[in-house]
């Protein structure tokens, strides 16, 4: 099996981002995309985001139950400032934003809810069926045509034996980061989550995006419990109309069964 480490090291060795201080962060080249290694996958600043939305004046007792995030234009390999603001704050809800600017120009904006936790006795309703299990490990996955030496091979990715991201969906994987979010600070649940959440389409490419263009415009990730662990697992598809759009729909799973949902919406349109 080729160890990925020798194929790579140059992504392994480091973290997405490593912070510069007053909301400031630098890229590295692990947050590539699988379209150009000069713009970023959109999960690692998604989750870039998303820390900072969770912990802005943060309340104990609340957790974020769902964040949306918008993709106005691609984000460069560079430097990146994040700002975050409260738009509400209820006693029971409030809704934060953010905003991801490079030299100036707005590349990402989120918006999140923060409602306080239910109470214990909470009912557990219309359970999932469980994922599959994890798969033993694997050799790196390909994309055809994909830049694979950033977001790709920071993460760790454990398709059903004998599929991966060039078999035409619905799909499903597992996946894990290799390495952090930020260099020296720790994960959360809610930034694993949304690292992963924007490969939800990819997991289940079923439009021809070598014969059209496709991509997203958009990602909602609603979590009805907090994830756990460093696994999760994605089982996704994608629902398209003429003269209309694509929807990608994915269920979150992690080891303790479903997490939440993932949605994005696809412009589809000719080359």
């Amino acid at each position: 099996m080729t160890d990925l480490r020798q194929a790579v090291p140059e992504v392994l060795d480091q973290a997405f981002y490593t912070s510069l201080g007053a909301g400031r962060y630098e890229s590295s080249s692990a947050t590539a995309g699988p379209w150009s290694a000069k713009t970023q996958h959109a999960g690692p600043p998604s989750a870039l985001l998303g820390r900072a939305l969770e912990s802005h004046e943060a309340r104990e007792g609340f957790r974020v139950a769902r964040v949306t995030v918008e993709l106005p234009r691609p984000v460069p390999v560079g430097e990146l400032h994040v700002q975050v603001r409260t738009v509400r704050s209820g006693g029971r809800t409030e809704l934060v934003e953010g905003e991801l600017t490079s030299d100036g120009s707005t590349v990402m904006l989120a918006r999140a809810w923060r409602i306080a936790a239910g109470p214990a006795d909470t009912p557990r309703l219309r359970p999932e069926t469980d994922p599959p299990p994890l798969p033993a490990p694997q050799p790196p996955h390909i994309m055809a045509g994909a830049h694979l030496d950033g977001y790709i091979a920071a993460m760790e990715w454990r398709f059903e034996p004998g599929k991966g991201f060039d078999t035409p969906g619905p799909g499903t994987a597992w996946a894990r980061q290799r390495i952090p979010l930020v260099a020296g600070e720790p994960d959360t649940p809610l930034t694993r989550a949304l690292t992963l959440a924007d490969s939800n389409w990819a997991v289940a490419f079923e439009l021809d995006h070598f014969r059209q263009l496709v991509i997203n415009t958009d990602i909602t990730l609603a979590l009805h419990r907090d994830p756990v662990g460093e696994w999760f697992c994605i089982r996704s598809s994608t629902a398209a109309s003429p003269a209309g759009s694509g929807l990608a729909l994915g269920q979150l799973d992690d080891a303790a069964g479903d997490c939440g949902r993932i949605l994005q919406t696809l412009l589809v349109a000719d080359r």
